[in-house]
Parts: structure tokens; sequence; C-alpha cells
């Protein structure tokens, strides 16, 4: 009897190259390490879109207001015991710039404003 074939040595081949890759959901993925969010910079970063994005779709609320105040604090932290990471804040922003006007509206509405599921880094219940 001789010994594997190609075809069984080619599939070996793949599935251990399979088994060394990052798990899909691993926190940094592709080996990157996870870098946690700074909220300084993501929240200024997101009113600024904020207030552009008010601007384009033509809404008018109190929260669209503040966003474009400079005079009104920005944010400066997270909900206590929420620690997203780097890519979590790219992702929102990135959410929020490819957003409807429609969709826009209702997250900046004043009375019970959506949140994008991208930007819902502390889901109620705590992390």
């Amino acid at each position: 009897m001789s010994g594997p074939s190609r075809r069984h040595l080619a599939l070996g081949s793949l599935l251990v190259a399979l088994c060394m890759a990052p798990t899909p959901g691993d926190v940094g993925g592709c080996g990157a390490p996870a870098i946690e969010l700074g909220a300084r910079g993501f929240f200024k970063a997101k009113r600024e879109v904020d207030c552009r994005r008010c601007e384009e779709c033509d809404v008018f609320t109190r929260l669209c207001a503040a966003a474009c105040d400079p005079t009104v604090p920005t944010a400066t932290r997270f909900e206590p015991g929420c620690l997203p990471v780097e890519h979590d804040g790219r992702v929102c922003l990135r959410a929020l710039e490819a957003a409807s006007c429609e969709d826009y509206a209702a997250f900046m509405e004043d009375r019970a404003p959506s949140v994008p599921t991208e930007c819902n880094f502390c889901p109620a219940g705590g992390p």
C-alpha cells in the first residue's frame, strides 16, 4: 500500500490552514489587538457627523441643534461598564454616514430617538 495521495495531502494542508486562521468574531479580528474606543474622540467625531447629517437631511430637533452648537459640551465618557473597541466606533460612524435621511430623523428625534444597532455599544441590561 502506498502513502497518502496528493489529494489527501492537499486536503490536509487546507484543513491545517483553516484551523490556523482567526475565528470570526475574535475581538480585534485578523490578529489585531483590541483597542479601547476613546470616548472623547468618538463623541467629537459623532457630533460632527450628526451636525452635518442634520443639515443635509433638514432635520431640526433639539438634538440636532445641540450637535451643531459649539457651546454645548461634548460627552467625554461611555456609560459605566461599557468598553467598546475602536472597531465598534468605526462601524457606528460608517452606519451613521450611510443612513437614509428618514433614519437620521429617527436617530435625532427629541422624544424617543432610536439608536442604530451598530452604535448600541451598551445594550439595556449592561455589558
